[in-house]
């Protein structure tokens, strides 16, 4: 039967991702616009937010952090584009925006040392294969594909390579082991739900001292220069960003920063999104048409979790039909007003995607989840 019961907040896309429960355009009262980002109070403004995502992270105080243009994709390219190239690049790839990184190695930057350790959509390569001698390049979280790293064990402590890692979906919602880290590359439209369009650069002392220490040969946009004469330009790290960022965007990706602190800080975080995968596993236990893409439990993600359609029907459907389907599915979803965006990524096998990052309310989950059998269910009648 068609369920009575809505979602308070049926928006589950996986980025940009909800806002925190509780938010209104009035939490942007106090923003600063029409103020230079230069000026003492801006200045203050960016600088808070920048200590408030380090205490949150947990990060170390040697570590520094930046916010930059142009979402995690800017803030990943300029780690590249600026501190690849000094020796060869192990590259994993398990989803599509591991695939966007390989590429632009590959084909923008040109570099010849490359080596690719692959995997299919919901499994991890090989981590044993990693040479750490080598610039490694990883994404955290799969956000296409739902599967995650288990924990940084398998990253060496004594490597002379640097470990870049795209941690967008990850980062505020998993535990990060910082000391297996060099580069680290978020956005905060991702597990925070605030707006799109900038991102955040964190450096170790080891990442640092490369881009004081090595130069590419190729040209570098004014986007992504972090030094300056040989030495790294400090008040990047400090609240004077490249570019000018949205006043807007920055107090309300504060007024998410001080909602993380009020419920328990970044500990919190993690478990409110713990607690949500659980409700979707609990609810997949006794669910005959679905299943979690990624079959280990210990490398499935928390935040984007991604499901895959199991019953007869639907997998002796052609790939493209069953495309057709998923997308039935999500606009009926949609017109009901029970759920919002959650069609697989478009590069993944068709299926569903939820976000579940601590941003997401489990009793919003609670309510979904008897929507997408009622949805399924119409969906195949229909096409049966």
């Amino acid at each position: 039967m068609k369920p009575s019961v809505y979602p308070a907040n049926p928006n589950f896309s996986s980025g940009p991702c909800p806002k925190r429960p509780g938010w209104s355009p009035a939490v942007l009262t106090g923003a600063l616009v029409g103020r230079s980002h230069r000026s003492g109070v801006a200045k203050q403004r960016i600088q808070e937010v920048l200590e408030v995502s380090r205490e949150l992270l947990n990060l170390p105080n040697d570590y520094r952090i930046a916010i930059t243009p142009a979402s995690d994709t800017g803030a990943f390219e300029m780690a590249m584009w600026s501190m690849l190239g000094r020796c060869g690049v192990d590259i994993l790839v398990w989803e599509s925006f591991g695939a966007g990184w390989k590429a632009d190695v590959v084909n923008q930057l040109m570099l010849h040392d490359v080596r690719v350790l692959d995997a299919d959509y919901g499994f991890l390569p090989d981590l044993t294969q990693v040479n750490f001698s080598r610039d490694v390049i990883f994404t955290w979280n799969g956000t296409t594909s739902g599967a995650c790293l288990p924990d940084g064990k398998w990253i060496a402590p004594d490597r002379s390579g640097l470990t870049f890692c795209d941690a967008t979906s990850a980062a505020f919602a998993m535990p990060l082991p910082w000391d297996r880290l060099d580069v680290v590359t978020y956005s905060w439209q991702k597990v925070l739900g605030g707006e799109g369009q900038h991102g955040v650069l964190i450096l170790s002392p080891r990442a640092a001292e490369r881009l004081e220490t090595y130069s590419p040969t190729w040209p570098l946009p004014k986007l992504f220069r972090m030094t300056k004469s040989g030495k790294l330009a400090e008040g990047f790290f400090s609240g004077e960003t490249i570019n000018t960022p949205s006043m807007l965007c920055v107090e309300d990706v504060l007024d998410a920063l001080r909602w993380a602190e009020s419920i328990g800080g970044g500990d919190a975080l993690i478990a409110r999104s713990k607690s949500n995968l659980a409700v979707i596993s609990s609810w997949l236990n006794d669910c005959f048409w679905a299943s979690f893409l990624v079959e280990d439990p210990a490398i499935r993600s928390s935040t984007s979790v991604c499901l895959k359609i199991v019953d007869p029907w639907f997998m002796a459907l052609t790939s493209d039909k069953q495309r057709t389907v998923t997308k039935s599915m999500c606009v009926l979803l949609e017109s009901e007003g029970a759920a919002y965006d959650i069609n697989g990524y478009r590069d993944a096998p068709p299926g569903l995607r939820i976000w579940a990052g601590p941003t997401v309310e489990s009793a919003d989950l609670d309510a979904l989840l008897p929507w997408l059998d009622w949805a399924f269910d119409e969906i195949k009648a229909r096409h049966i």
